[in-house]
Formats: structure tokens, C-alpha cells, sequence
């Protein structure tokens, strides 16, 4: 049992080598380099796309931006992926209980963001998003999509500029779900993505209530790119670990903050 553990691990951090160089692979290509069926590829992606590390498409998959860092692919670095995967899925299922049966509701293009419709269900619910990969991502029927257009950032499938600013500018939601590159109470909600910092600051500005949504490790982090002020924010949804007087900075300002459980 340890040795067959330890060939998945392997095959698993191959696969992961891969999508950091290529950014996408391809099922059959894989399994002929790895030695393995597709169908061993599949079930590997399948659990990839539960961490929220790539989107699937047909024969193959993409990495989502930003899930995978330049380190030397340890046990240590799959481990924290495993940590992040399982703080977005606590983050993401807390959130989705906020939605309320009617509600018109805004996500960005954060990974964390999409795992809502992992947990929105028995619901009909209206989400507005420019997250491209909304299109092959599996979700309650009664849940209705309305992508903003625009054009397609294709490292991250996300749709910005003015034709998906101007879509926005036309509609109310009762509630917008922010996922951050990094969120503090000096330098508010910033991002590395340049084109979708208007894109969140319009969502931010078009809702009744501003959810983020942030894993520990966003806690306190600064990027270039500002998306909007701590003072846009209502609520900040995170796991119990976070920088705690970064945390407290926030409440004095306002912000109301949710430290969830670690599982």
C-alpha cells in the first residue's frame, strides 16, 4: 500500500511539473510519457479540479493562475496545496449558505469564487461572472448563468475590458463574492491582473453586500494592481491562522470578519 502511495504521488507531481511549464496538457500525451491509461490521467485531473488547481476541457485540461508556485515540487509544496484546496472548499460552501433563494449574485474569476456552485443548491439563483470557466464547470440546474463577454484574458479565462464593464454597469446584485490576490487595511483588495482590477471594482460597486473571499496566506499580502479600498468591503470570509493584527485592523475599520473553522 505505501509503495502503491508513493507511485501515484510521483505520477501526480509529474503531472503537476507539466501544467507549471505548459500550462495545459493533454490526456493521451500524458498517458503515453507517464506509462499510465487515460482513464489513471482522468481520475488525477478530477482530483486536481477539486483543489481548484486547473479547469478541464475536453482531452485535457488548464492550470487556473496562480494555484501552482516555482519551487522544486516537494512533499511540502503538494501538502500546502492540499491546505489551500480544503480552506477555498470551507470558504466557498460558508459563502454559499449567504445566498439566498431570488438573489442575483456577482463572482469574479477566483478560483475560490467558482467552488459556490459546488454548494449552491435547491436554490434559483442568478450569478453573474466573467470567469470563462464557468462554461464547462458542472452546477444545480436551477442555478442560471450570465456570463459578462468581453474580451478572454486566456491565462485565466477571465473576460474583461469595456465590453464587460459596460454588462455590469447594467445590473444590481444583491450580493458580489470577491476572491483576492491579497487583501490588508492599508492596501485594501489588490491583485497581480491588471485588466481585472475595473472588473472587481465595478462588481464591488454594483452590490448590496461585498463578500471576500480570502485563505489565510491573502491575509496581509499587498500585489501592484489595486481592485478597491478595505472600506468596499461588508464582510471578510477566511479560515482561523491569518495575521491577526492585520485581521483586527480590519474590524477597527469596519469590516466584519468570519474566521472559519479549520477541517
Amino acid at each position: 500500500m505505501k509503495n502503491s502511495k508513493s507511485v501515484v504521488f510521483k505520477r501526480q507531481q509529474a503531472i503537476l511539473k507539466e501544467l507549471k511549464e505548459n500550462q495545459s496538457i493533454d490526456v493521451e500525451t500524458l498517458s503515453t510519457i507517464l506509462k499510465v491509461s487515460p482513464t489513471t490521467i482522468r481520475r488525477d485531473l478530477q482530483i486536481f479540479e477539486k483543489q481548484g488547481l486547473i479547469t478541464r476541457f475536453h482531452g485535457g485540461a488548464q492550470l487556473i493562475e496562480g494555484t501552482l508556485q516555482e519551487d522544486d515540487g516537494t512533499q511540502a509544496q503538494f501538502s500546502r496545496i492540499k491546505i489551500d484546496s480544503d480552506q477555498k472548499h470551507a470558504i466557498a460552501s460558508y459563502a454559499a449558505s449567504l445566498v439566498d433563494e431570488g438573489d442575483t449574485i456577482f463572482i469574479n474569476s477566483s478560483s475560490t469564487t467558482l467552488l459556490l456552485l459546488d454548494y449552491i443548491r435547491d436554490k434559483r439563483v442568478v450569478v453573474v461572472t466573467n470567469n470563462g470557466n464557468v462554461l464547462v464547470y458542472p452546477k444545480d440546474p436551477l442555478v442560471e448563468i450570465i456570463l459578462t463577454g468581453g474580451e478572454v484574458y486566456k491565462r485565466k479565462q477571465s473576460m474583461v475590458g469595456e465590453f464587460a464593464l459596460n454588462t455590469l454597469s447594467k445590473i444590481s446584485a444583491n450580493k458580489a463574492f470577491i476572491g483576492v490576490g491579497g487583501i490588508s487595511a492599508d492596501s485594501g483588495i489588490t491583485t497581480p491582473i491588471l485588466p481585472e482590477t475595473a472588473i472587481n471594482e465595478m462588481m464591488m460597486k454594483r452590490c448590496s453586500t461585498c463578500y471576500v473571499l480570502a485563505s489565510t496566506n491573502k491575509i496581509g499580502k499587498s500585489h501592484n494592481f489595486l481592485s478597491g479600498s478595505i472600506a468596499d468591503v461588508d464582510t471578510l470570509i477566511t479560515c482561523q491562522g491569518g495575521n491577526q493584527l492585520e485581521l483586527d485592523k480590519m474590524r477597527n475599520i469596519g469590516v466584519k470578519v468570519i474566521e472559519l473553522e479549520k477541517k
